[in-house]
């Protein structure tokens, strides 16, 4: 296959119309709390609005269109059950989060009692919540499918053709191609949906792998490695460690990447 510049350019559009710009409505009375989760789900291109309490949730909700909610359980002047009833009496679409540290039976099925779509547990990790928010977004139909859509990539002086599963490296003379796994195809995809952003393990091994315990996590190191060898050609890019997190694919072909 010819590497052009017209794959570029189709590139950097497929790039720019992968921004989220969802609005979510968070609704938790921890402001500390509440701040990190609003700033970690901006860094992921959401619009975030933040309120302290049921009543205020209520009413930013009356004013303003929201994609999704994220209302913590124990909170004052109006619990987050009471808001997602009142919620889904207002509107039956709008998925609903709801961020607990009640465990017990009865007080998660009084939450999908009371509208929700999904339930999550104190403590949590936030790349936990970033799936499910991307998961719930996605089965409800508000969830941007632009990167679903994105089948070929330039990364370096490599061509990656997913649908194919062919990844091509432009050398002096000749182009140099490999034909990669199921596995190795999908997880290098994600490396280039996230390029020089980390990439969290959690979702890889939920994506790929159906599930995040130590043996998927140690299988997904093995991919890890075998892409690097792939990778190893253009000495512009990297797979990086970032731990206690996840990796990142670095490519530094055009110099602008710490």
């Amino acid at each position: 296959m010819i590497i052009d510049q017209n794959i570029n350019e189709e590139l950097v559009k497929n790039k720019e119309n992968q921004m989220s710009n969802q609005r979510i409505l968070l609704v938790e009375d921890d402001v500390n709390f509440g701040d990190v989760l609003k700033s970690y789900l901006e860094m992921y291109d959401y619009e975030v609005t933040l309120a302290t309490d049921g009543e205020m949730g209520y009413e930013k909700f009356e004013k303003d269109r929201y994609d999704l909610c994220i209302f913590d359980v124990m909170m004052p002047k109006k619990d987050g059950f009471t808001l997602g009833k009142e919620i889904r009496q207002k509107d039956g679409e709008v998925p609903i989060i709801f961020l607990t540290a009640k465990t017990l039976k009865e007080d998660v099925l009084e939450g999908f009692k009371s509208g929700a779509d999904d339930y999550i547990t104190k403590p949590f990790n936030s790349e936990e919540l970033l799936y499910r928010v991307q998961a719930v977004l996605k089965r409800s139909g508000k969830g941007n499918t632009a990167d679903e859509d994105i089948k070929e990539f330039l990364i370096g002086r490599y061509h990656f053709n997913y649908p194919l599963r062919i990844l091509s490296f432009k050398g002096e003379t000749q182009v140099e191609k490999d034909k990669l796994s199921p596995k190795e195809a999908h997880l290098l995809r994600l490396f280039c949906l996230y390029k020089n952003d980390v990439l969290p393990r959690s979702i890889a091994l939920t994506k790929i792998w159906g599930e995040d315990n130590y043996f998927t996590a140690r299988s997904m190191d093995v991919f890890v490695t075998k892409l690097r060898k792939y990778l190893s050609k253009d000495s512009n890019l990297e797979i990086v460690n970032i731990h206690g997190n996840g990796f990142r694919l670095i490519d530094r072909s055009n110099g602008d990447v710490d």
